[in-house]
């Protein structure tokens, strides 16, 4: 049975199941989605989480999903195990409120047994499983109702395997798993099943596969302290069932496969692999972990990269770096030298675009995003070859057998350069790697990533105190569409995160009203400014947040007056940062139009950022833009400004906005009932949007296109100013050309090229006196060949040069040596450049060298002084360095390193 009918059948089994009633249908959501706790959906529930946390009411009672799932913190055991795997499906069942552990046992029992010829799995009964947790008696007698089974056929284990928690205050419960029985060739026989077992033994779980947990959550949870130590409050008002059946793990038992890197979807990708290394797959156990590797990372790359993710230094750029690179380096390791991705990742789009056809509509993006960071990594392979080897060679110098761990993280965080290959290098240099080091600055790095996420705004870690006032109050009436001005009443004032009672002249604090006309900040637009006045005073709004889905809050300094919540207040947006900020995310969806109309629809938003007069439009795009590319950019949006374009939004579902045409911002959730779609010209410009809007797009003024650049590794940024900063920004450059024409005594259209003359006249100036300098240093090698120093028998030349730069260095070095009495020996350093880039250069003639002078060494005994290194030859060797201050004590170090060899 393949992947694809698997999944039809989970689907239909419970959409049109009768026995609790039919399920809600929902498409995945995508891998990102903004909580502050993930990097990317990892679980079936995630983007149920609202409504199990109570801060939204779910749309439906009963709902079933297959979820595209990537989780990261096994990547080390990716091919390892049958288990561990990046990218996942997880096929899930959910019920709000409604069923619960009798409902959920029945329905996964039947589905897992039923005949293939009826729908179901056809699972052997012989084989499965169930487990439950230790202290749920009720569970079990459950299984053995709906089974059959007798009680020992029951497993029950401990907290850390079946109790469910989000790690967090909040619902919790105890879960059921279904196992499957691989037999004896898988692991130990013996007794399996116990009266308390609390933890799976190690050595069973590849023979007993868990294949389905139910989650069935009842108890409310209090004082989270780990996984296995919490504290029950009580139980939920509502009894709700998560559940989650690994798509993958189901496909290999039911395609009688040994593990998920063999099943349909997958395993094209190896034999494709097989094809360009002449390895093959089951000859060899360390070949064997590389190809699930490449087929494991090729596959989660492809669908993190068209969910929007593009590869970066950080969060989830640095996930997906991560993957291609070591699906690339898995290849070279299989002994593919050549460009892999174009040959692999077409081969598992064929294969997952028959689910999830978006993958060959977004077909060009995703290869030049997953194309462009293998070219880029090949870069890093030659030039991190090379560090390596200086880092190595310097390792031995100083008699160490160890690469330190921060050269490892090094290698790693600024060039690219994965600590396995590291590894495999410094083995084969006869090294070892502090590993230690290397992983304890890693997770510093994670913690100090983790420390930024919960700093950002709207991400606050505990939201609890947001949540009781939404659950009091209910949800803020926003009329930010409908006007400018309210009359609203003060819910709560909170100081330093809890409850506040006044605000003097001068205190910042956070309001939360029964209704605000206030722009929340949200979709890339910053929030509205604006005043709340009360009776004798005034309070500034600096920052409006959505905390928690519902409510809006605004972080207001009080100005004039004291106040104390009580009174009515009246909330007013300033009109002018509200036109400004309505011209600026127009102006945005002009910019992208005008984007995908000069370079194509593969150029999609990534990320975008509005203020009034202001824009920047994130997309992903591997190429820098041409000049000409920019101005057309911007013409194309004016040339839409002066259609006066109508600006117009309407709500429908997600499902209909996608068939409409409307572009969805990549990362961004989305309600799957109701979406607000912004037009500008009908076709012309359609995005899922929660902005506001000019109303006509002669309205947004201009659009003044400043810069683009890139932001990392398949992104750039345009940066636009619109409205009347706009036209100021012209003036201002207006402004620049005017004096510049009056200073060269020219006109505007002549300004480049007499520009252009006075730069060429400077070059060569410059050359000019560049030649005279080095003509005036060169004269006097003869002087110093004559001044040299004598130590011992040996003629000692040991100069600084100041302002000379490397080449001049070396050539008076040279000629000096030439001028030195060829009968006797001869040494000379000079040492010179500017201060900032010190170079070094020690020449020595053939006497020298007889008697065990060596260029080589000085250089090397110098360098550390001024902050650097070098080598060369024993004739001549140059080096460098940063630390011009000791060039006085460097030079002195010279005629006792000649005295001394």
């Amino acid at each position: 049975m393949d992947t694809a009918e698997i999944r039809r059948r989970f689907v239909a089994h419970f959409e049109r199941n009768e026995t609790v009633g039919a399920h809600q249908a929902v498409a995945s959501a995508s891998l990102l989605l903004d909580d502050p706790n993930l990097l990317f959906v990892n679980a079936g529930m995630v983007p149920f989480k609202p409504y199990f946390l109570g801060q939204e009411t779910p749309p439906y009672d009963r709902a079933v999903s297959v979820q595209k799932c990537v989780r990261t913190p096994d990547i080390e055991d990716v091919g390892k195990t049958t288990r561990h795997g990046t990218f996942f499906e997880m096929c899930g069942n959910f019920s709000f409120g409604d069923y619960f552990k009798e409902g959920a046992i029945e329905l996964a029992w039947d589905l897992c047994t039923k005949s293939q010829a009826d729908g179901g799995f056809g699972l052997e009964e012989s084989r499965l499983w169930p487990s439950v947790y230790v202290d749920d008696p009720e569970a079990v007698q459950l299984w053995m109702k709906a089974t059959g089974l007798p009680e020992e056929r029951i497993v029950k284990l401990g907290k850390r395997e079946n109790y469910w928690s989000m790690g967090v205050p909040g619902p919790g419960g105890p879960c059921s798993e279904i196992l499957y029985d691989r037999g004896l060739e898988y692991g130990p026989d013996g007794e399996f099943a116990t009266t308390s077992r609390l933890v799976m033994p190690t050595e069973l779980e590849d023979r007993y596969l868990e294949i389905w947990n139910l989650v069935f959550m009842q108890d409310e949870l209090s004082a989270v302290r780990s996984k296995e130590d919490f504290d029950i409050l009580g139980s939920l008002p509502k009894r709700n069932i998560d559940t989650g059946m690994g798509l993958e793990r189901v496909a290999f038992l039911l395609q009688e496969k040994q593990n998920m890197y063999e099943i349909d979807v997958m395993f094209p990708v190896i034999q494709r692999a097989e094809e360009l290394t002449g390895r093959r797959y089951g000859a060899d156990h360390g070949d064997d972990v590389r190809f699930r590797v490449v087929a494991d990372h090729i596959r989660s790359s492809m669908m993190l990269i068209g969910d929007g993710v593009t590869p970066g230094n950080e969060a989830r750029g640095y996930v997906l770096r991560r993957l291609l690179r070591r699906a690339v380096r898995s290849m070279r390791l299989l002994g593919y030298e050549d460009p892999a991705l174009p040959e692999l990742m077409p081969v598992s789009r064929d294969k997952m675009g028959e689910t999830y056809t978006e993958l060959h509509q977004d077909w060009d993006r995703i290869a030049r995003v997953a194309y462009g960071e293998e070219d880029a990594f090949r870069k890093t392979l030659q030039a991190g070859t090379q560090i390596f080897d200086l880092a190595a060679g310097e390792v031995r110098a100083s008699g160490s057998t160890t690469l330190s761990g921060d050269r490892a993280f090094a290698l790693h965080d600024t060039y690219g350069f994965p600590i396995d290959l590291t590894l495999e290098m410094a083995s084969e240099a006869g090294l070892k790697v502090d590993e230690e080091g290397f992983r304890n600055l890693m997770a510093e790095q994670r913690e100090r990533a983790k420390a930024d996420a919960r700093a950002k705004k709207g991400q606050h870690a505990d939201t609890s105190v947001y949540r009781s006032i939404l659950d009091e109050h209910g949800p803020t009436e926003w009329l930010a569409y409908e006007t400018l001005q309210t009359e609203s009443t003060p819910l709560r004032l909170l100081k330093g995160g809890s409850a506040g009672q006044v605000l003097e002249p001068g205190d910042v604090g956070e309001l939360v009203l029964d209704r605000t006309p206030f722009y929340a900040e949200s979709g890339g637009q910053a929030a509205d400014a604006g005043t709340i006045e009360f009776d004798g005073g005034r309070l500034e709004v600096l920052d409006v947040q959505r905390p928690v889905r519902g409510l809006v809050v605004h972080q207001v300094r009080c100005v004039d007056g004291q106040f104390v919540p009580g009174t009515n207040v009246l909330a007013s947006v300033d009109p002018e940062w509200r036109t400004g900020a309505r011209q600026a995310h127009s102006g945005t969806h002009v910019v992208h139009a005008a984007l995908r109309e000069v370079l194509g629809p593969s150029a999609l938003q990534s990320g975008s950022y509005n203020r009034p007069g202001y824009l920047r439009l994130d997309f992903g795009w591997t190429a820098g833009l041409t000049p000409a590319q920019v101005r057309d950019i911007e013409q194309v949006s004016n040339e839409a400004l002066r259609a006066d374009l109508p600006v117009g939004w309407q709500y429908m579902t997600l499902s209909e906005a996608k068939e409409w045409g409307a572009i969805a911002l990549f990362g961004e959730t989305y309600d799957d009932q109701k979406v607000r779609v912004v037009e500008i010209g009908g076709p012309w410009s359609r995005e899922l949007c929660g902005g506001t809007h000019v109303a006509h797009s002669s309205q947004i003024g201009t659009v003044v296109v400043t810069s683009e650049a890139s932001i990392g590794s398949g992104n750039r940024r345009i940066e636009a100013f619109t409205g009347v900063e706009g036209f100021a920004y012209l003036a201002r450059e207006r402004d620049v050309v005017s004096q510049l024409t009056g200073l060269l005594k020219t006109q505007p259209d002549d300004l480049v090229g007499r520009v252009g003359d006075l730069v060429e006249r400077l070059r060569q100036a410059e050359k000019e006196l560049e030649k005279g300098r080095v003509a005036q240093l060169l004269a006097g090698a003869g002087q110093l060949a004559a001044s040299a120093t004598k130590v011992g028998d040996v003629n000692v030349v040991a100069q600084r040069a100041d302002g000379a730069s490397a080449g001049d260095v070396r050539a008076l070095a040279l000629d000096v040596r030439s001028r030195m009495s060829a009968s006797e020996p001869g040494v000379v350093v000079i040492i010179g450049g500017p201060e900032s880039k010190v170079a070094v250069v020690a020449a020595v003639n053939d006497e020298a060298r007889s008697r065990g002078l060596s260029a080589n060494a000085l250089v090397r005994a110098v360098g550390p002084l001024l902050g650097g290194k070098g080598g060369g030859k024993d004739d001549v060797a140059q080096g460098g360095g940063t630390d011009a201050s000791r060039i006085d004590e460097a030079l002195a170090l010279v005629p006792a390193e000649v005295a001394r060899s």
